[in-house]
């Protein structure tokens, strides 16, 4: 989330000061390239892995404050949400064993983060987005209580001008309205850093943009948010529309997203973006720095450029130029599409994978500004995004390839002539780059996995046991270290303590829903409780929120009543239907709803959240999960004994 001393309010006098040390970082910027200030000939790589937190029932334990006041170590830090962390890993020379010392930090890291969430009863874990994510997690109450996160929550807002939406249309559809900036807290990624010179900045830069969309085709893991099935990657379209600060305009005026891949390659230098950042993008935030670079410059000191970094740190491009300050300073690009996991082991092979077509880049595609338009190498990077390896890509001959087709004999072969260019370690490209090919080969990435692990269990539970099944199973393939093409699909049956995932109503609650409008024929309930073997049907109004229920047992009492049809004409449901039923909300405990339906004498409880109908608990669901739970008990008894 980027620097964290920030101002996010100001008057319109510390407005104009900022924006003058902003320009002034710039043209210091400039005279520092100019004057060959920064490091050149020097080739280092970083990480920045971002986790969540789950608890017991495999949902998100919101404990990241308290986790984090247990790790002395000030490269673990906090992210929007309290239900995540970021783990800043040291960097390493793109050279040796580089990679394999990657992949030791990662665990290192990750390990540390593990052993202090254990003791708030919870557990880090790498995804994408946490299936068992629901709207509800994404509140207010769970913004991680730091000045810079609650104001970047207002300055979008004010910007947005109302609530945050989201629109993803893949095999299932989905449209949110949200009130929070927390709707950007559903990502979870891992990001890498390349380190480059002035010299070389545009050139590498526009190789980065040209292999992002292969590149994240090979490693989407981020197929489902709330139970549907969106992009292979629906991460890039969540930050995307999240952290949109356009508002209303009129339609003939074109506004950037603040998130976005780009407009054009860069033809000189990296002055290029951050002065077109400046140009088109307002201040979200200021900071109050009275660094003068000039000054730190003739002293021959190198300047922090404060203000360009807060700036920078608001500005998300898929690739970001990114500007350190030391002894001696550098410029890095870092790539932001990466999603977190699926294991660690397949996080340092996708990094292989970049680093390896970065470092053969100038060699094996040259300048591409002239061999490719840019508005296809960003049509590239949605495709991709949405379909992953099953995706198509137009390439630098003009023609249009396979995503898979186009790694396997192109870009996989690329990336180990580049790392071993490097005199990156013979045995970690052929370990990490394998798993690549392997992948592909497989067509398993981390996306498929999971969808086809979903559709498996299709049928035979809730959507909300399918998606802790997926969460469980997830955990413990990471913790076997295997790479995702090895994984077995996820099943409902794997010795996994079931008996936290139905504490609340929320965990297992019927949520596709048979209903009616209060108006129609009562022969319309009849019928949908005989098509569907149901025996309670929820009426809703137009704006689906609850207004009663029809039971079974009241059904039968109205044909057994002999009511005068005389007149012909249709019963309407609202002359049956119980009005203001009893209901419980997502959050209501299983106990809780047991004794309520015991005391109110009914057989099924409508689930309303704010007086929307979103589910519906049953007699028989607490008999179908008596009986799982009976059966996997027994299956753990025979298990042990057999042992």
């Amino acid at each position: 989330m980027g620097t964290q001393e920030i101002q996010a309010k100001w008057s319109d006098e510390q407005q104009r000061a900022f924006m003058r040390r902003l320009l002034n970082d710039l043209r210091a910027l400039d005279r520092m390239i100019n004057e060959g200030r920064f490091e050149e000939g020097v080739r280092k790589i970083g990480a920045e892995q971002e986790l969540v937190l789950v608890d017991r029932a495999w949902e998100p334990a919101s404990v990241a404050v308290e986790v984090l006041a247990r790790i002395n170590d000030d490269r673990v830090t906090t992210e929007l949400a309290k239900y995540n962390l970021e783990i800043n890993l040291d960097p390493l020379d793109l050279t040796g064993k580089c990679l394999s010392t990657l992949e030791k930090n990662l665990k290192a890291g990750v390990g540390l983060v593990r052993d202090a969430a254990i003791r708030s009863g919870a557990q880090p874990l790498m995804t994408g987005i946490l299936p068992t994510l629901e709207l509800s997690d994404l509140c207010h109450e769970n913004i991680t209580p730091r000045d810079r996160y609650y104001a970047l929550e207002e300055s979008i807002t004010a910007f947005r001008g109302g609530s945050f939406e989201l629109r993803i249309h893949g095999a299932d559809d989905l449209t949110v309205d949200h009130d929070s900036i927390m709707l950007e807290s559903l990502n979870t990624s891992y990001q890498i850093h390349y380190q480059t010179s002035p010299s070389e900045f545009a050139q590498l830069h526009n190789i980065a943009q040209l292999i992002t969309a292969p590149v994240l085709a090979a490693s989407v893991n981020s197929p489902i948010l709330f139970g549907k099935r969106l992009w292979r990657e629906t991460r890039i379209a969540i930050f995307q529309q999240t952290v949109d600060t356009r508002g209303k305009s009129p339609d003939e005026r074109d506004l950037l997203y603040r998130v976005r891949f780009g407009e054009d390659w860069i033809d000189d230098s990296v002055l290029e973006m951050f002065r077109s950042d400046i140009a088109r993008f307002r201040l979200l935030f200021i900071d109050d720095s009275n660094e003068d670079p000039f000054e730190m410059l003739d002293r021959g000191e190198t300047p922090s450029l404060q203000s360009l970094q807060t700036h920078n740190s608001t500005i998300y491009r898929w690739n970001r130029a990114c500007y350190g300050a030391g002894e001696i300073p550098h410029l890095r690009i870092e790539n932001r599409v990466l999603p977190s996991g699926p294991s660690i082991v397949d996080e340092v092979a996708n990094s292989a994978l970049w680093f390896g077509l970065m470092a053969a880049g100038p060699e094996v595609f040259g300048d591409v500004r002239g061999k490719l338009d840019f508005d296809e190498v960003r049509s590239n990077f949605g495709a991709s995004a949405r379909e992953g390896l099953e995706s198509h890509l137009e390439w630098l001959d003009g023609k249009t390839y396979p995503t898979a087709e186009l790694l396997e004999k192109e870009l996989i072969p690329a990336a180990r002539h580049g790392l071993k260019s490097l005199d990156v370690d013979a045995g970690d490209v052929d370990r990490y780059l394998d798993i690549i090919e392997e992948r592909v080969k497989t067509r398993q990435t981390g996306a498929r996995w999971l969808l086809q692990s979903a559709a498996g269990m299709k049928g035979q539970c809730t959507r909300a046991e399918r998606l802790a099944t997926l969460t469980a199973e997830m955990a413990v393939c990471q913790r076997s270290g295997a790479p995702v093409h090895e994984w077995p699909l996820a099943t409902l049956d794997r010795g996994v303590d079931w008996r936290q995932n139905y504490i609340r109503i929320g965990q297992y609650m019927t949520t596709d829903l048979l209903t009616v409008r209060e108006n129609d024929p009562l022969d319309l309930v009849a019928s949908i409780m005989d098509w569907e073997r149901i025996r309670h049907v929820p009426v809703e109004d137009d704006d689906r929120n609850l207004v009663g229920i029809v039971s079974y047992r009241k059904l039968m009492r109205l044909i057994t009543g002999a009511l005068d049809h005389q007149t012909g004409d249709p019963i309407a449901v609202r002359t049956i239907m119980q009005a203001d039923p009893v209901t419980v909300t997502p959050e209501t405990h299983t106990l809780d709803a047991i004794e309520l339906m015991k005391e109110k004498n009914v057989s099924a409880l409508p689930v309303v959240k704010d007086g929307v109908l979103v589910g519906i608990v049953t007699e028989r669901d607490y008999m179908r999960i008596a009986a799982q739970l009976l059966e996997r008990s027994l299956k753990k008894t025979d298990d042990s004994s057999t042992q």
